[in-house]
């Protein structure tokens, strides 16, 4: 009698914490990565799987930043250099080697075969380790593309722009690899 009172008890609890997790907002999560010394952060539930660096095909008469094509498990996938492609200035030394590279596919939902090449992975991000940005609550930003709405900051001071990639999949320029 004892174990079916535990037990009803334990499925109560866990009806609790089931409902109280699908009311409660989640909180968002963020894969952080490297390019040319600055942090980015992609949404985890917008980006695909995480590849080493394979050597890329070039692609003729495509703009600068489109890097070639990788075949990433037997898929073709455009690559894109994301630093260049954003405009990111340099903050490290020209001479950094690729060792650290990634490509980071985007996720299937997008519905892009598309990789972002970065210069490295620094790792996972939640939203209870970021703090707003100073400047965001301020109007937007006319120079700020669309698929960059939020910088935030951590505990060390260090300033992550967020990378909405559904934005960036659906960007003009970043469709247009034509040169």
């Amino acid at each position: 009698m004892a174990n079916k009172q535990a037990l009803r008890e334990l499925q109560i609890r866990l009806a609790e914490r089931m409902q109280a997790a699908r009311t409660q907002p989640r909180g968002q999560s963020w894969l952080a990565v490297e390019c040319r010394g600055h942090g980015l952060l992609l949404p985890l539930e917008q980006a695909g799987e995480i590849f080493a660096l394979v050597p890329l095909l070039a692609v003729p008469h495509t703009q600068p930043w489109f890097a070639g094509v990788a075949n990433l498990r037997g898929g073709l996938h455009g690559v894109v250099d994301l630093a260049r492609f954003i405009g990111l200035p340099d903050m490290v030394a020209a001479d950094v080697g690729r060792e650290q590279a990634r490509l980071i596919a985007l996720g299937a939902p997008l519905g892009l075969n598309a990789a972002l090449l970065v210069d490295g992975l620094a790792g996972l991000r939640s939203g209870d380790q970021l703090q707003p940005h100073p400047d965001h609550g301020n109007e937007a930003d006319p120079a700020r593309p669309s698929f960059a709405p939020t910088r935030w900051r951590d505990a060390d001071g260090r300033n992550w722009q967020a990378l909405d990639l559904a934005a960036l999949a659906h960007d003009v320029r970043f469709l247009s690899i034509v040169a």
